[in-house]
């Protein structure tokens, strides 16, 4: 017997979040998600600074032993979150869209294409390397996690945070990557505020065209 799913799609501000209460977060959202309780949607927030390190990762890039990393279920290697950094995290029930998370990492990489853009930065995809860079680095990160096909965690995209928290690790796993962020190369001033408002509007957008929503699959 199929559940009845609702199909509206939420932003959701939760402003400076500390780590473990939004992932708490996520997790109660995400069941909802799937039990047909919530809409899918849409989490912006910024993180008080912390290390995160994904399921694959190695602590061979961890290059400061005193740095304390918590470990989450997405996908992904070692990196930082901090204040001044755009974290976004989907909420998405795949399995009433696309059951595809490469074509799902591609989609948030065109989110984050689309957003600097905005800001007249030109910024691109890395062939075999996940996330999203400019001429003057890599400008933002992307781990993704699912289960029962409902998506979590999401993107980090460095708007005017101090990117020193990078140099004590190897982002991603790549070792010496440059970071990045919109406040350094973007032609004019930056707010966080107008920063969400426009990630927001590119991912209703490129979510209808990419990951269009389908009658629910489930059965």
């Amino acid at each position: 017997m199929s559940r009845q799913a609702i199909t509206l799609m939420e932003i959701k501000d939760l402003g400076l979040l500390a780590y473990a209460e939004a992932y708490a977060f996520q997790q109660r959202l995400a069941a909802e998600v799937y039990a047909g309780r919530a809409p899918e949607a849409l989490l912006l927030l910024e993180h008080p600074p912390v290390y995160t390190i994904g399921r694959s990762g190695s602590h061979d890039n961890i290059l400061d032993p005193t740095v304390e990393t918590v470990a989450v279920n997405r996908g992904g290697d070692v990196t930082f979150h901090g204040p001044g950094q755009l974290v976004g995290y989907p909420i998405l029930d795949l399995a009433r869209r696309r059951r595809d998370l490469h074509h799902y990492l591609r989609f948030l990489e065109e989110v984050l294409i689309h957003v600097a853009a905005e800001f007249d930065v030109v910024a691109w995809r890395r062939q075999g390397a996940t996330g999203v860079w400019t001429e003057e680095g890599k400008l933002a990160s992307i781990g993704a996690g699912a289960r029962r096909w409902v998506t979590m965690h999401g993107f980090a995209l460095n708007v005017c945070n101090d990117l020193a928290g990078f140099k004590r690790i190897n982002p991603c796993g790549i070792v010496d990557c440059s970071m990045t962020s919109l406040e350094k190369v973007a032609t004019g001033p930056l707010a966080m505020t107008k920063v969400k408002e426009i990630t927001a509007g590119q991912f209703r957008v490129l979510l209808d065209q990419w990951l269009p929503l389908a009658d629910d699959l489930r059965g």
